[in-house]
């Protein structure tokens, strides 16, 4: 059995660079008013990994995310991005770690006065000026046909179902060629069908791409399909970390909960 004290710092993994850790946040620790969200929490991911955070609502997972994305800042501890300790940093130089990561948000969050393929081209625009517009629309054009949206260009956001919504939001999230991908509730308020296809997409991109990615839900089917490793969070702490073996065979009444979803 795994658990958070545990973790190898020094472990390899696969894919390049495979030496350097991805991302490596160690003692988190992050108060809101007088409600503690993370209590010493301490994880890492290298490329080529898939990292599933599980939790209750409320267990400071997605909180976890805004601090690996520097939206907020630990009251203890620290977050490496690529090596790179990202406490301090100027806005700009936080502006060039986030564009080395991807992030898909719970609910897609795409702009709805925007076009599917506008929605795409979004980042791209802002922060690959080196692009003529027809090598814009190609790069759009691409991360349709990688999401399975071919002919969905000129649509809006409202005339999509939810996972082709989800599917826009991953391919804008790869706009800019991530090396790390950040995943909150990617299938949350799904079908089951259309569940099992996002975590189809999610497994192909991560093969093609071999990106370091955090998956957080609370969905266990999703974390069993497409996870190298899951990490259980309760009250702000890693309660165990590892492979859905390592799960298996845990006889923590919180993972055995989580495991009847099964």
């Amino acid at each position: 059995m795994a658990t958070a004290n545990d973790i190898s710092m020094n472990q390899a993994g696969p894919g390049p660079a495979a030496h350097v850790l991805a991302v490596a946040v160690e003692n988190l620790h992050k108060t809101f008013e007088t409600h503690k969200v993370l209590d010493g929490v301490s994880l890492s991911i290298r490329r080529g990994e898939t990292l599933a955070v599980l939790g209750r609502s409320g267990t400071g997972k997605s909180v976890l995310l805004r601090l690996i994305i520097g939206l907020v800042q630990p009251d203890i501890g620290s977050v490496r991005i690529l090596a790179q300790d990202i406490a301090g940093l100027s806005l700009d130089m936080l502006g060039d770690v986030r564009k080395r990561m991807g992030f898909l948000f719970q609910h897609a969050a795409l702009y709805d006065s925007l076009t599917v393929g506008q929605n795409i081209a979004f980042p791209l625009v802002h922060h690959r000026n080196d692009l003529s517009k027809a090598e814009r629309n190609d790069r759009v054009d691409q991360l349709l046909a990688e999401v399975g949206l071919v002919g969905a260009l000129d649509k809006m956001p409202s005339d999509i179902s939810g996972g082709m919504q989800k599917r826009v939001g991953l391919a804008r999230a790869l706009a800019l060629d991530p090396e790390i991908l950040l995943l909150d509730e990617p299938t949350a308020g799904l079908d089951p069908i259309s569940s099992g296809e996002i975590d189809e997409l999610i497994l192909k991109l991560q093969s093609e791409h071999q990106m370091a990615s955090i998956v957080v839900t609370h969905d266990m089917h999703s974390a069993k399909t497409i996870a190298t490793r899951l990490a259980l969070l309760d009250r702000g702490r890693v309660v165990i970390e590892g492979t859905f073996e390592d799960l298996e065979h845990s006889e923590i009444a919180l993972v055995e909960q989580f495991l009847k979803q099964l």
